[in-house]
């Protein structure tokens, strides 16, 4: 005979099983943790711009967000060339991510999602799409949109401004690095770049070469070399508390 604790184990199980079978919405997925007590620090989604494109997504939501008509700034977070796919855990391996997992909480929306190739980098139209569809369904602060990734998502952040030049209000590249000829498109656009110089994956020399360009066309960016640091230029960046102090100090005029 099935006791009460059994009960509510097994009712959980089938709420967590049920949470990532069903493509719930944003509203309909807060009410399911609350009822029952399935954590939701970050809930999953997926985004459809037609029936071939699907990328799923992380979404966060911070601490009095739907209390009152306030809207909130928005951190778009591009994960690495490792994190590819469709599993959906991986995302949560390092960045943003794996912070707000930890019990990190943020007072800004973070959403982050997966890119679903684990070879072809990122597509910057559809990482448009998604925020687009976000904005369209929450309370985001329009002037306050940041873009940040890592390696290959740090490909993907200058990528993504360049051809999106007046859609962020600050961006954060990490150990990654862009099309050194258009980057001039983003000299008005706040930019603080990190980058380890013992890189062996992604040398030290990408990121230099688009931080020269971008000055040199009248940019205002920040360059931050870790000396001793190999390719994880990240984990010390996104827990570093000055960085969202920059970040939403910056915003569009």
């Amino acid at each position: 005979m099935i006791d009460s604790f059994e009960r509510r184990q097994f009712a959980r199980l089938c709420a967590i099983a049920l949470l990532i079978a069903l493509p719930l919405n944003d509203w309909a997925t807060e009410s399911w943790a609350a009822e029952t007590g399935v954590s939701m620090r970050q809930s999953v989604h997926e985004f459809r711009s037609d029936e071939s494109r699907v990328m799923n997504y992380l979404l966060y939501l911070p601490d009095g967000y739907g209390q009152s008509d306030a809207t909130f700034p928005l951190v778009m977070f591009l994960h690495g060339g490792g994190e590819g796919g469709d599993d959906i855990e991986l995302v949560k391996k390092h960045g943003p991510p794996k912070l707000i997992q930890a019990g990190q909480d943020y007072p800004f929306i973070v959403v982050s999602p997966q890119n679903p190739s684990k070879t072809q980098f990122w597509d910057d139209q559809q990482l448009i799409r998604l925020l687009d569809h976000v904005i369209a369904n929450h309370r985001v602060d329009t002037k306050r949109l940041y873009l940040t990734g890592m390696s290959r998502g740090g490909f993907g952040t200058w990528r993504t401004a360049i051809q999106n030049p007046n859609r962020f209000a600050a961006i954060v590249p990490v150990c990654g690095g862009g099309d050194v000829p258009y980057v001039g498109r983003i000299k008005h656009v706040p930019t603080w770049v990190f980058h380890g110089a013992k890189d062996p994956t992604i040398p030290l020399g990408e990121s230099e070469e688009m931080v020269i360009a971008l000055r040199d066309a009248g940019g205002t960016v920040k360059f931050t070399i870790y000396p001793d640091t190999p390719h994880d230029a990240w984990t010390k960046t996104y827990e570093n508390p000055k960085l969202y102090e920059w970040m939403l100090n910056q915003s569009i005029k």
